[in-house]
């Protein structure tokens, strides 16, 4: 398979840059199978029933995106220079990260950043383009300092346009959120608010949670022609004993099993690499493309993801790369929004 199997033509202006309010008011393809409908998000019980179980990813997005300052002495006096970074995931070590910095180049090993009047990092190192950096605080001292200085994270198609802002606070986070870790949203999961949960739970359709710490990989561009040389990134996941029960009961009662995000199926199939779902926890790096054989998934809800991207090999491995083209081109013409503050579409393939 080349790059090129999985690249379209998307017109800048159908690029989100707010999410639709209230969330689950966005636009809502539906191809079930062979046919393709236009819908929108709330209508979502339409198509779901008793017995159906959403997986839903409860990672919650850091304010991981920081500015500072480096401060230097020079024979002409004090300088100082603006240094961003973007946190990619703690490390081993106590307060110890990993980040992009921008621009790499100012900044001298065991420098110090001050990020605000309690918050400051030193460089430790470098490697393969990432920094790390050692923070003054750690534990609770340290995320109470980072929920103060930082900002949300929001993908390069979106901070290309606008920076973040108080809004994204809110509009980045699903109305589930809990375990700190991500430093990108899951963003299929952002379209659901309390109405609409309740609304499906009411009609029996049943919700398991997992964890996957979405990282900034999965903005990473695919930069080999061949897809089978490319590296994926590795995420770290959980899923319980209680989500895997949960699971397997739910396929052998005859229900579906619809993760809510790539991220989410990406697990859930980790978890299930064996034949049949387990408990499991520990870094993905899981690769799906055309040919991949689905163990627990029936049908996906996810956004509408960048040209020739991992993510694009991963909705073609459930549809069939045809059937994608003809979903791809529709939500084109349809003006359908596209990426993290986009609309949705609920994947169902043909049986």
């Amino acid at each position: 398979m080349k790059l090129s199997d999985f690249d379209f033509d998307l017109p800048d202006a159908l690029i989100a840059v707010r999410p639709a309010q209230p969330r689950s008011s966005a636009r809502l393809l539906v191809a079930d199978g062979s046919v393709t409908h236009d819908a929108h998000v709330y209508d979502l019980s339409d198509w779901l029933r008793a017995g159906d179980r959403l997986v839903l990813n409860d990672t919650r997005v850091i304010p991981a995106r920081l500015s500072g300052l480096r401060h230097r002495d020079s024979t002409q006096g004090p300088v100082t220079a603006r240094i961003e970074a973007t946190l990619l995931e703690p490390q081993a070590q106590p307060g110890v990260w990993s980040a992009l910095v921008k621009p790499l180049r100012k900044l001298k090993q065991g420098e110090e950043i001050v990020f605000s009047e309690v918050l400051t990092a030193t460089l430790e190192g470098v490697a393969d383009g990432q920094a790390f950096l050692r923070f003054n605080l750690t534990g609770d001292d340290f995320d109470a300092a980072l929920n103060a200085a930082g900002a949300m994270p929001l993908p390069p198609y979106i901070a290309a346009k606008r920076p973040a802002d108080a809004r994204d606070r809110t509009d980045y986070q699903t109305v589930w959120a809990k375990n700190n870790g991500a430093v990108a949203a899951p963003t299929a999961s952002l379209h659901f608010d309390a109405p609409l949960l309740e609304h499906l739970a009411q009609i029996g359709v049943q919700f398991t949670y997992v964890t996957l710490h979405v990282g900034a990989g999965t903005f990473l561009p695919v930069k080999v022609d061949d897809v089978a040389e490319h590296k994926m990134h590795s995420e770290w996941g959980q899923v319980s004993a209680e989500a895997a029960a949960a699971i397997r009961a739910t396929k052998a009662a005859g229900g579906r099993v619809i993760p809510v995000g790539t991220t989410a199926l990406r697990l859930i199939e980790t978890a299930a690499r064996a034949g049949e779902i387990r408990a499991w926890e520990g870094d993905t790096d899981i690769f799906i493309t055309p040919g991949f054989r689905f163990q627990v998934t029936d049908a996906l809800m996810t956004n509408f993801h960048l040209p020739r991207s991992t993510l694009m090999m991963l909705v073609s491995a459930l549809m069939g790369q045809d059937r994608l083209r003809e979903i791809y081109r529709h939500a084109v013409t349809e003006n359908y929004r596209f990426f993290s503050y986009g609309d949705a579409s609920l994947l169902i393939p043909a049986r």
